[in-house]
């Protein structure tokens, strides 16, 4: 609606813009008309003037007056000549003389009306004609006519240095008037809907200021004058999520506050509290009330990963430190606070913002006056020493080069046959002990670290199939899909080492439920251009989701070890299992049985048709491949 307003403004304002140009237009060709008529007459006028000079001249010898005084049957025949000049255009030709008065007379009237007598004055405007006289120069006199152009073309007669006459030829015409009537409908007209479209762009801004004061009321939380839910839906559908980083804040023993003091002290510190809020965030984070003392914060992230933090300390701190007074009542308050660091890191928005209530729990259930992230909170924003060690032995680890990868082999039922090899993370502690990812990964899974390993296991994984020049799986999680640096990564593998993509696996760990997403959907087949192989891994172990075989081109799924290990034993498993067997089979997609233990286990999932197995029982993971 807001698009659609402006383009009708710009149509409107298109069109007021053109009549207003063709109204200056009609204008100025009017104006230019008329100059060119004055053109026209100043040129005629003048070879009008200079033949009766020369015509007088060789009539008239000596002084004008006093020859014209002395033989009035010249006067008469002369006048007669110069009426034979006269036209509708030209209707008064006259030659005048300067009396010792400054006064100028008739010597000539060839006007066949209202003919002026010999030596009768006519009144003119005496300075005008005088500079003429005097200077000896023809002169264009304007007169004020308001039904037609009336101009006068004054020339001087000069006769050995002496003016002794001036020529005055009348010009007059009722085409200007003609022009003027004749455009001015058109003109009206213009004027008219230059009026409408100004009127109609008027009440457009005034639809547009009404449509933005409703859609501002929509989206903003009355109270405190900061988004509410109807905004935040909005932003999280056009918003790139990964580019923040989420706070989750609550007024601790607010129902107290409202309980002891009223509702309308309680409103009132919801006010100055988000007042505050907004006065610590910066313009480019996003405030929003999210309940009755709640309030989410998109902080975003200038890839500072103790940004939102060090944001939601302040705020804290500065709460704890504000007196809140009402009615000669003064109020100390605390807030508390959780935050998720890595939003891009979860399957959806959702599950980040759960993520940051939880850790907003734990910050309450901690002693409230808090701020917590995964794993790492304190008041003082101090990280719990124990973690800060993990943190850093694997941080230590990455940056060493301790971070190695195990193959364990995948047989062919049919041909018991190794036919490709999963690697499995390890890492190798300082005392060269192996670390398995149990003790590590969850750890990390929302941080840098994690990506950074991810990148790392990767490296790993491509180096040893140009090495080796066999199939190999690695797992990821389809979050590591979305992550911009692992997915390009990928990518420019690919598009280098052609050969690697035939040998790759990517084993996509099901254990996160897989909504639609068209990037994932986009990235995946991307991938799966090249010609990689991509599996889902853990099927069956709590999110299966038959959808997936319809976003994803899958070409394996790896049966969880949960439904394998009871497999000759339990007539569930083995039912879940025959049922998966089928739908694979019906779409032409492998299945790999995890975690085969034993030698009935092995022979019952070749028995409901598995197509390859893996576990202990036929091979252990080991740090070469054969």
């Amino acid at each position: 609606m807001k698009h659609l307003m402006k383009i009708y403004a710009g149509f409107f304002l298109i069109i007021a813009v053109a009549i207003v140009y063709m109204y200056f237009s009609l204008e100025k060709m009017q104006h230019e008309l008329a100059a060119n008529i004055e053109k026209l007459f100043l040129s005629q006028a003048h070879s009008y003037a200079l033949n009766i000079e020369n015509h007088l001249k060789k009539k008239i010898k000596g002084n004008f007056h006093t020859f014209l005084l002395r033989h009035p049957k010249v006067q008469q025949e002369l006048s007669e000549e110069l009426s034979l000049l006269v036209t509708d255009a030209f209707r008064y030709i006259f030659v005048l003389y300067e009396d010792s008065s400054g006064d100028f007379r008739f010597l000539l009237d060839a006007s066949k009306e209202e003919s002026g007598e010999f030596g009768e004055k006519l009144g003119v405007d005496s300075s005008l004609w005088r500079h003429v006289c005097h200077m000896q120069t023809p002169q264009l006199i304007h007169h004020k006519n308001f039904d037609e152009l009336w101009i006068t073309y004054v020339y001087p007669i000069v006769v050995d240095g002496t003016t002794e006459a001036v020529v005055a030829i009348d010009f007059s015409t009722t085409f200007s008037k003609n022009l003027e009537s004749a455009l001015s409908p058109l003109k009206q007209g213009f004027l008219y809907i230059f009026i409408i479209i100004f009127i109609i762009l008027l009440l457009l801004l005034y639809q547009t200021f009404l449509n933005f004061k409703t859609k501002k009321e929509s989206i903003t939380d009355t109270l405190t004058q900061v988004y509410n839910r109807n905004y935040l839906r909005e932003f999280l559908k056009r918003t790139d999520i990964g580019g923040y980083q989420i706070i989750m804040l609550d007024i601790d023993h607010f129902k107290k506050v409202n309980d002891t003091y009223g509702h309308r002290i309680g409103d009132y510190i919801l006010r100055d509290v988000a007042a505050i809020i907004q006065e610590e965030v910066r313009s480019s984070d996003v405030l929003v009330r999210y309940g009755g003392e709640e309030f989410l914060i998109f902080i975003k992230n200038d890839k500072d990963p103790k940004l939102a933090r060090t944001i939601a300390q302040r705020i804290r701190k500065r709460i704890e430190k504000t007196t809140f007074r009402y009615d000669d009542v003064e109020i100390h308050l605390t807030v508390s606070m959780g935050i998720t660091l890595l939003p891009k890191h979860f399957k959806n928005i959702s599950e980040a913002i759960k993520n940051a209530d939880e850790m907003l729990y734990i910050a309450k259930k901690e002693g409230r006056n808090r701020v917590i992230s995964k794993r790492v909170y304190d008041a003082n924003e101090e990280v719990v020493q124990q973690n800060r060690l993990r943190i850093n032995e694997v941080k230590n680890a990455i940056e060493e080069g301790r971070i190695v990868c195990h193959y364990q082999p995948i047989f062919n039922a049919k041909t018991a046959k190794i036919s490709k090899y999963e690697a499995l993370v390890r890492l190798v502690d300082e005392e060269g002990e192996l670390v398995y990812p149990g003790s590590f990964l969850e750890m990390i899974l929302h941080t840098n670290l994690y990506t950074q390993m991810t990148k790392n296991i990767l490296e790993i994984v491509f180096e040893t199939i140009r090495e080796k020049r066999v199939k190999i799986g690695v797992n990821l999680n389809f979050s590591d899909i979305l992550n911009d640096d692992i997915f390009k990564m990928i990518i420019e593998e690919l598009q280098k080492h052609k050969k690697v993509a035939s040998w790759l696996v990517l084993e996509l760990l099901e254990y996160e439920a897989l909504e639609a997403n068209e990037s994932f959907t986009r990235k995946i087949k991307e991938i799966k251009s090249y010609g990689v192989n991509i599996a889902i891994d853990d099927f069956g172990s709590g999110f299966a989701n038959y959808k997936i075989f319809q976003m994803m081109p899958i070409d394996v799924i790896k049966i969880d070890g949960s439904l394998i290990q009871n497999l000759d034993s339990s007539d569930v498993a083995q039912t879940i299992v025959k049922s998966i067997v089928v739908l694979t089979n019906e779409l032409g997609i492998e299945t790999v049985a995890e975690f085969v233990h034993s030698k009935a286990v092995m022979e019952k999932a070749k028995e409901l048709g598995v197509t390859h197995l893996q576990g202990f029982y036929l091979a252990k993971p080991s740090a070469k491949i054969n």
